[in-house]
């Protein structure tokens, strides 16, 4: 049986049995268990053996140990009791010590009205009662607390664990991106490269297309990611020669044979056609299809005119324009400038001068000015190369592929780059850099 279900006891502790016996005939109809002893000693003995105990009430007159003296005692034995001393109207003092020293709540007069005393034994009882209920009430509490303490602690580390793990996530997912970023523009670049392969007519024409049409897209207002479309195509735009006869691409349109112009005038739905299998890579495939195209309905492969021609496309072909009058005629950019501006309005975007004039002159490099006596031009061997070292020629594969333009300063990582094709495709030269003299 629990405790719950042991009902209350009241103990009452009596030198004279007829009182106790008295008082067992007054409660045996009551709500609680009645027990009795005839002594403090008596008393002592049964708290030892009893359970909740709520109430002990006891007499102050009993030989060897007086009422005050055993609630005093009690107190170890039972400390959730309530307790009362039974006593006459001349101990008071007696009274008063009870109080004080044993932990009474409050003293009841000899003889008794039995229904006073009814009264204050059923609300003691009630008392503790209450007492015990808000006990047990306040350990579910505080058990429940420490349960979910430990359950917003669990919760804490869950989240500190997914948190982490999410951001771990993230971290692995930005690298893969960045990585598959880095493999994208690698795959540009290879499929440019092939065109690049083919001679030394066209070589680095893809790179510096794409610097004059990504500059101008960006200066015309195009959003960051048309700029990034044009870059693409003008990286790509010639993809469409490979297969092309090289006696046809020497030749300018004006001197084709129908024939040949035919076939030439093929290669930006070749190219288009190439690339569009890769999704990311078909916006760029129709400014390549339309670079070609010009703005009095004369070019190919569809005949557009003015503003039918995407303006990225726009852009692409004055770029070209622009960087084969440079390639080809060996001028300026300032005379190739005022050449290709003869065609504005004729095959060129009018609206396109300002915006190339602004952003020709930074399109085509030259090496800085720097101090002979600090510097000197030296041939190495890869191994020599050093981070912020500056290349003073284009170094390409023994293939013939560009691998770095002139004028960049090399990092860690091109130093690096330049090792490992040096030794999958070796030239027969070394890369010439500028190098500080000591």
């Amino acid at each position: 049986m629990s405790d719950e279900t042991i009902r209350p006891t009241v103990l009452f502790v009596d030198d004279e049995e007829n009182i106790l016996k008295a008082l067992q005939r007054l409660t045996m109809d009551e709500e609680f268990e009645t027990e009795i002893a005839g002594s403090g000693d008596a008393g002592l003995q049964k708290l030892t053996t009893l359970k909740q105990v709520a109430l002990i009430v006891s007499d102050q007159r009993m030989p060897g140990m007086n009422g005050a003296e055993f609630l005093q005692q009690s107190q170890q034995l039972a400390p959730d009791a309530i307790r009362m001393l039974l006593t006459g109207y001349s101990d008071i003092s007696a009274a008063a010590d009870a109080i004080n020293k044993g932990g009474a709540s409050r003293y009841l007069n000899k003889p008794w009205n039995d229904d006073d005393l009814l009264q204050t034994l059923r609300g003691a009882v009630a008392t503790w009662q209450l007492a015990q209920e808000n006990r047990r009430l306040q350990a579910i509490v505080q058990a429940q607390n420490e349960e979910l303490k430990q359950w917003n602690e669990n919760l804490k580390n869950r989240v500190l664990q997914q948190t982490t793990a999410i951001r771990k996530k993230a971290d692995d997912l930005n690298e893969a991106l960045i990585q598959l970023k880095h493999n994208y523009n690698g795959m540009i670049s290879a499929f440019s490269s092939l065109v690049e392969m083919r001679g030394q007519r066209i070589q680095q024409h893809a790179r510096n297309v794409s610097e004059l049409a990504t500059a101008a897209a960006r200066e015309y207002g195009l959003m960051p990611e048309e700029v990034e479309t044009v870059r693409i195509a003008a990286m790509l735009h010639d993809i469409g020669e490979i297969g092309i006869p090289e006696r046809v691409l020497t030749l300018s349109p004006e001197l084709m044979t129908p024939d040949d112009f035919a076939l030439y005038s093929q290669h930006p739905v070749r190219a288009q056609m190439a690339i569009d299998g890769i999704a990311d890579l078909r916006p760029a495939g129709v400014l390549i299809r339309h670079h070609h195209e010009q703005v009095n309905g004369a070019g190919f492969p569809d005949g557009l005119k003015g503003s039918e021609i995407p303006i990225g496309a726009r852009i692409l072909a004055y770029a070209d324009q622009l960087d084969r009058a440079i390639s080809g005629g060996g001028d300026t950019a300032e005379q190739a400038l005022a050449r290709v501006e003869l065609g504005l309005g004729i095959k060129l975007d009018p609206s396109l001068q300002r915006v190339f004039r602004k952003t020709a002159r930074y399109a085509y490099f030259s090496l800085p000015e720097l101090d002979p006596n600090a510097t000197i031009e030296l041939e190495l061997r890869p191994d020599e190369l050093q981070p912020g070292m500056i290349l003073t020629r284009d170094v390409i594969s023994g293939t013939g592929l560009l691998l770095l333009n002139k004028g960049v300063v090399l990092d860690q990582a091109q130093v690096e780059s330049i090792q490992r094709y040096y030794k999958l495709d070796p030239p027969q030269h070394g890369v010439c850099a500028l190098v500080h003299q000591r």
